[in-house]
């Protein structure tokens, strides 16, 4: 749940506070480094909070005399992304290390937020254990790398194996297009009435939890401008909402029109992620989700809604491409890095930090509690991971299918324009194409029209 402004004031003023302390400054304690991090705004939820703590614990006794201060930010996302942003600003407020989500990194490197890693890296031989996608989710336009990455996710289709019987479809359900997506969802309202037959996430208010889960799962699927439907690399140009985009708000049109997904004030509420793992999924109100691999986390007996049989209930199938041309299936995949902030009077031992985050045993015990996706080839081979949790499997096979989100600093800026082009597409009388159209216009103006490449609508 989103956290009362009072909860976010109380994190903002005790971070500050830690900050301060020493007698103001990163610089102030040379033997101490100062670690900020993203606190769950669900007070159930305390693991990383708990595997931070054993790391800081390890780190101190194999460094004497060295100490770690964790600051954690109990926020949402955006708000826990403003405020470290004000704390790297000033050398008196800024922390040696921060955790910082690859959706944000470029913007907080043309900043000047973060400092490049690279003289670590080339004397760190674990980074060869690192595989190239997620090494390149922390590489700026400069070519140089400034995060260390802890893990990614990937994302697909769960359903409800109780609910597929009720309404006849089979417990090994794999589209192989997204047409069938919608036969099923149409069945399922037909014969199921009362559960809501998918959930595909949609509009503004739930950021980039709507833009990539929903729009880009689907967008990447389209075989659109070469595979590189969002941002041409090569020419360095965004491209602007072609025949593909038409198609995938289409789809979103499509779900929503026909009354296959959630309410509209549901789908448009900013904590709707929460309440698909909390209350739809396991209370059997929904039916598929286009989600991401993390939700099992949530189930275990240390997760915020504990359900034992949600193994059983749930099954997972791969999201196909729109109508199932090579490669036949896709996925999305983010997740968050370890950075060294500009600012830092601390630098070498903020990265000696990092080398303790990252020993092979921690690295996998993290992947672990946080049900990440290993991005650590000596990790994603280890037998605790591969077993740690019903559909790891499957997650970590779809790596292999994913796509990453454009790396460059203006992409935050793009994501709210795609935001808003989902929701004209699902609420109102907007067809899909004059909500790609209305995105051709904000692009324009967010990157310059010299920027931009014509994505060929048609």
């Amino acid at each position: 749940m989103r956290p009362t402004a009072p909860l976010i004031l109380a994190a903002t003023l005790a971070a500050t506070a830690g900050l301060t302390s020493c007698g103001g400054g990163s610089g102030s304690d040379p033997d101490t480094v100062k670690v900020a991090y993203n606190r769950s705004t669900d007070n159930k939820i305390r693991f990383k909070d708990n595997h931070l703590a054993e790391v800081k614990k390890q780190f101190e006794k194999a460094n004497p005399g060295k100490k770690v201060k964790l600051i954690p930010i109990q926020a949402q996302d955006n708000d826990y992304a403003t405020k470290v942003q004000q704390m790297m600003r000033s050398p008196k407020t800024a922390p040696d290390l921060v955790y910082e989500d690859t959706f944000r990194i470029n913007s907080d490197i043309k900043a000047g937020y973060l400092r490049p890693l690279d003289d670590y890296l080339t004397k760190w031989k674990t980074w060869d254990q690192f595989v190239d996608t997620a090494k390149a989710a922390a590489k700026a336009e400069d070519g140089k790398t400034y995060g260390v990455p802890d893990g990614t996710d990937t994302r697909g289709l769960w359903f409800n194996k109780e609910i597929f019987a009720k309404a006849g479809l089979p417990a090994d359900w794999s589209p192989k297009n997204w047409n069938e997506i919608l036969q099923a969802a149409r069945t399922i309202k037909k014969k199921v009435p009362g559960v809501t037959p998918l959930n595909v996430y949609t509009g503004k208010a739930p950021g980039e939890t709507s833009v990539m889960q929903g729009f880009e799962m689907l967008l990447y699927g389209t075989g659109e401008a070469g595979g590189n439907p969002l941002y041409d690399p090569g020419a360095k140009k965004w491209v602007t909402g072609g025949k593909g985009f038409s198609d995938a708000l289409g789809f979103l049109k499509t779900v929503y029109s026909q009354k296959l997904g959630p309410d509209i004030s549901d789908a448009l509420d900013p904590n709707v992620g929460t309440t698909v793992f909390s209350e739809w999924l396991p209370e059997g109100k929904l039916a598929i989700a286009l989600d991401g691999s993390w939700l099992g986390q949530n189930w275990l007996k240390t997760g915020g809604k504990p359900w034992p049989e949600w193994s059983k209930t749930l099954g997972q199938a791969p999201m196909p491409t729109q109508h199932g041309q090579a490669p036949g299936k896709v996925s999305m995949s983010g997740g968050w890095t370890w950075a060294i902030t500009a600012k830092s009077k601390n630098p070498d031992l903020a990265w000696k930090f990092i080398e303790r985050l990252q020993t092979k045993d921690n690295a996998v015990t993290w992947d672990i509690v946080d049900a990440q996706i290993a991005v650590r080839k000596d990790v994603a081979q280890d037998p605790k991971y591969t077993s740690s949790m019903p559909g790891i499997t499957f997650f970590t096979g779809l790596v292999k299918h994913t796509h990453y989100r454009p790396t460059t600093p203006v992409y935050p800026q793009v994501s709210t324009a795609i935001g808003e082009a989902m929701e004209a597409a699902t609420t109102g009388d907007t067809s899909p194409e004059k909500a790609a159209k209305s995105y051709d216009d904000q692009l324009k103006s967010i990157a310059d029209g010299a920027t931009v490449a014509a994505g060929g609508r048609g």
